[in-house]
Protein backbone atom coordinates (compact mmCIF):
# COMPACT_ATOMS: atom_id res chain seq x y z
CA UNK A 1 0.00 0.00 0.00
CA UNK A 2 3.01 2.23 0.28
CA UNK A 3 3.73 4.94 2.73
CA UNK A 4 5.53 8.12 1.94
CA UNK A 5 8.70 9.37 3.57
CA UNK A 6 7.33 12.87 4.19
CA UNK A 7 3.98 11.64 5.61
CA UNK A 8 5.43 9.74 8.57
CA UNK A 9 4.22 10.69 12.06
CA UNK A 10 6.52 9.50 14.83
CA UNK A 11 10.18 9.28 15.80
CA UNK A 12 12.82 8.24 13.28
CA UNK A 13 15.21 5.76 14.88
CA UNK A 14 17.47 5.22 11.89
CA UNK A 15 18.05 4.90 8.16
CA UNK A 16 20.07 1.97 6.83
CA UNK A 17 21.66 1.37 3.47
CA UNK A 18 23.58 -1.93 3.55
CA UNK A 19 24.17 -1.42 7.29
CA UNK A 20 22.78 -4.67 8.70
CA UNK A 21 24.77 -4.48 11.95
CA UNK A 22 23.48 -0.98 12.72
CA UNK A 23 19.89 -2.04 11.99
CA UNK A 24 20.27 -5.19 14.14
CA UNK A 25 21.64 -3.09 17.02
CA UNK A 26 18.78 -0.58 16.76
CA UNK A 27 16.15 -3.34 16.61
CA UNK A 28 17.58 -4.96 19.75
CA UNK A 29 18.01 -1.64 21.55
CA UNK A 30 14.60 -0.11 20.83
CA UNK A 31 12.15 -2.97 20.31
CA UNK A 32 11.63 -5.23 23.31
CA UNK A 33 9.04 -7.88 24.01
CA UNK A 34 7.27 -10.52 22.02
CA UNK A 35 7.01 -9.17 18.46
CA UNK A 36 4.58 -9.60 15.60
CA UNK A 37 5.67 -8.68 12.08
CA UNK A 38 2.68 -7.05 10.34
CA UNK A 39 3.55 -6.88 6.63
CA UNK A 40 1.34 -4.59 4.51
CA UNK A 41 1.18 -4.65 0.72
CA UNK A 42 0.29 -6.69 -2.33
CA UNK A 43 2.12 -8.59 -5.04
CA UNK A 44 -0.22 -7.05 -7.62
CA UNK A 45 2.13 -4.09 -7.65
CA UNK A 46 5.91 -4.61 -7.82
CA UNK A 47 6.88 -1.77 -5.47
CA UNK A 48 4.17 -2.65 -2.99
CA UNK A 49 5.29 -6.28 -2.79
CA UNK A 50 8.16 -5.42 -0.40
CA UNK A 51 6.38 -6.21 2.90
CA UNK A 52 4.50 -9.34 1.76
CA UNK A 53 7.79 -10.62 0.36
CA UNK A 54 9.42 -9.99 3.78
CA UNK A 55 6.54 -11.88 5.42
CA UNK A 56 6.93 -14.78 3.00
CA UNK A 57 10.69 -14.99 3.53
CA UNK A 58 10.18 -14.97 7.31
CA UNK A 59 7.54 -17.72 7.12
CA UNK A 60 9.79 -19.77 4.82
CA UNK A 61 12.46 -19.58 7.54
CA UNK A 62 10.01 -20.85 10.16
CA UNK A 63 8.71 -17.66 11.78
CA UNK A 64 5.08 -17.96 12.84
CA UNK A 65 4.70 -14.45 14.27
CA UNK A 66 3.96 -12.97 10.83
CA UNK A 67 0.75 -11.45 9.47
CA UNK A 68 0.88 -10.65 5.74
CA UNK A 69 2.58 -12.72 3.04
CA UNK A 70 2.44 -13.08 -0.73
CA UNK A 71 -0.14 -15.89 -0.33
CA UNK A 72 -2.14 -14.14 2.41
CA UNK A 73 -1.56 -10.38 2.02
CA UNK A 74 -2.66 -7.45 4.16
CA UNK A 75 -3.96 -4.70 1.87
CA UNK A 76 -6.39 -1.75 1.77
CA UNK A 77 -9.48 -3.93 1.47
CA UNK A 78 -8.72 -6.18 4.46
CA UNK A 79 -6.50 -4.01 6.69
CA UNK A 80 -9.13 -3.40 9.40
CA UNK A 81 -9.99 -7.11 9.56
CA UNK A 82 -6.32 -8.18 9.65
CA UNK A 83 -5.52 -5.71 12.46
CA UNK A 84 -8.00 -7.67 14.60
CA UNK A 85 -5.80 -10.79 14.14
CA UNK A 86 -2.97 -9.19 16.13
CA UNK A 87 -2.73 -10.97 19.49
CA UNK A 88 -3.01 -8.79 22.61
CA UNK A 89 0.16 -7.88 24.47
CA UNK A 90 2.50 -8.11 21.48
CA UNK A 91 4.91 -5.50 20.18
CA UNK A 92 3.91 -4.80 16.58
CA UNK A 93 6.52 -4.06 13.94
CA UNK A 94 4.55 -2.92 10.89
CA UNK A 95 6.40 -3.22 7.58
CA UNK A 96 5.55 -1.46 4.32
CA UNK A 97 7.06 -0.10 1.13
CA UNK A 98 7.49 3.65 0.85
CA UNK A 99 8.27 6.33 -1.68
CA UNK A 100 10.79 9.02 -0.85
CA UNK A 101 13.57 11.25 -2.06
CA UNK A 102 16.12 10.03 -4.59
CA UNK A 103 18.80 9.74 -1.88
CA UNK A 104 16.60 7.52 0.31
CA UNK A 105 15.79 4.89 -2.34
CA UNK A 106 17.38 1.51 -1.47
CA UNK A 107 17.31 2.23 2.26
CA UNK A 108 15.38 0.81 5.19
CA UNK A 109 13.95 3.22 7.75
CA UNK A 110 13.12 2.18 11.31
CA UNK A 111 10.66 4.39 13.16
CA UNK A 112 8.89 4.44 16.50
CA UNK A 113 5.20 4.97 15.97
CA UNK A 114 2.35 3.61 13.92
CA UNK A 115 2.47 2.84 10.22
CA UNK A 116 0.06 4.84 8.04
CA UNK A 117 -0.34 2.38 5.18
CA UNK A 118 -1.42 3.86 1.88
CA UNK A 119 -0.38 7.43 2.73
CA UNK A 120 1.95 7.42 -0.27
CA UNK A 121 -0.92 6.91 -2.69
CA UNK A 122 -3.55 9.05 -0.97
CA UNK A 123 -5.37 6.39 1.08
CA UNK A 124 -6.68 7.19 4.56
CA UNK A 125 -6.43 3.91 6.47
CA UNK A 126 -6.19 3.09 10.17
CA UNK A 127 -2.70 3.26 11.68
CA UNK A 128 -1.08 0.06 12.92
CA UNK A 129 2.01 -0.82 14.91
CA UNK A 130 4.22 0.26 17.76
CA UNK A 131 7.19 0.54 15.39
CA UNK A 132 7.45 0.47 11.64
CA UNK A 133 10.00 -0.30 8.98
CA UNK A 134 9.75 1.29 5.55
CA UNK A 135 11.58 -0.12 2.56
CA UNK A 136 12.26 2.89 0.38
CA UNK A 137 11.54 1.30 -3.00
CA UNK A 138 11.25 4.30 -5.33
CA UNK A 139 10.99 8.07 -5.69
CA UNK A 140 7.95 10.08 -4.67
CA UNK A 141 6.66 11.76 -7.83
CA UNK A 142 4.18 14.21 -6.34
CA UNK A 143 0.73 13.08 -7.42
CA UNK A 144 -1.39 10.07 -6.53
CA UNK A 145 -1.79 8.77 -10.08
CA UNK A 146 1.89 9.16 -10.94
CA UNK A 147 2.94 7.63 -7.60
CA UNK A 148 0.80 4.56 -8.29
CA UNK A 149 2.55 4.22 -11.67
CA UNK A 150 5.96 4.70 -10.00
CA UNK A 151 5.15 1.83 -7.61
CA UNK A 152 4.05 -0.40 -10.49
CA UNK A 153 7.27 0.35 -12.39
CA UNK A 154 9.58 -0.25 -9.43
CA UNK A 155 12.37 -2.73 -10.14
CA UNK A 156 11.84 -6.01 -8.33
CA UNK A 157 15.59 -6.13 -7.71
CA UNK A 158 15.24 -3.14 -5.35
CA UNK A 159 12.31 -4.80 -3.54
CA UNK A 160 14.12 -8.13 -3.30
CA UNK A 161 17.39 -6.66 -2.00
CA UNK A 162 15.65 -4.55 0.66
CA UNK A 163 13.53 -7.53 1.76
CA UNK A 164 16.58 -9.78 2.08
CA UNK A 165 18.43 -7.11 4.08
CA UNK A 166 15.52 -6.70 6.48
CA UNK A 167 14.99 -10.44 6.92
CA UNK A 168 18.71 -10.96 7.65
CA UNK A 169 18.55 -8.24 10.33
CA UNK A 170 15.37 -9.72 11.83
CA UNK A 171 16.95 -13.19 11.95
CA UNK A 172 19.87 -11.81 13.93
CA UNK A 173 17.85 -9.51 16.21
CA UNK A 174 15.04 -12.03 16.83
CA UNK A 175 16.49 -15.52 16.36
CA UNK A 176 14.00 -18.29 15.68
CA UNK A 177 14.89 -20.42 18.68
CA UNK A 178 13.39 -19.21 21.92
CA UNK A 179 15.95 -17.47 24.10
CA UNK A 180 16.45 -14.51 26.33
CA UNK A 181 17.72 -11.38 24.60
CA UNK A 182 18.44 -8.49 26.93
CA UNK A 183 16.30 -10.23 29.56
CA UNK A 184 13.26 -10.31 27.26
CA UNK A 185 11.81 -13.60 26.13
CA UNK A 186 11.40 -13.71 22.35
CA UNK A 187 9.14 -16.47 21.11
CA UNK A 188 8.72 -17.56 17.53
CA UNK A 189 5.00 -18.22 17.98
CA UNK A 190 1.93 -15.99 17.88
Amino acid sequence: MSGREDKFKGVVIGSYSDQKDKLVNDLKKHIKGDVIFFCVGTDRNTGDSFAPYVGTLLEDKGYTNVIGTIDDPVHALNLKKRIKEIPKGKTIIAIDAALGSMKSVNTLKLNKGALYAGAGVGKNLPPVGDYNVHGMVNVYAGSQGVDQLVLQCTRFKVVMNLAKQLVAAIEEAYPLHNESINNTYIAAVK
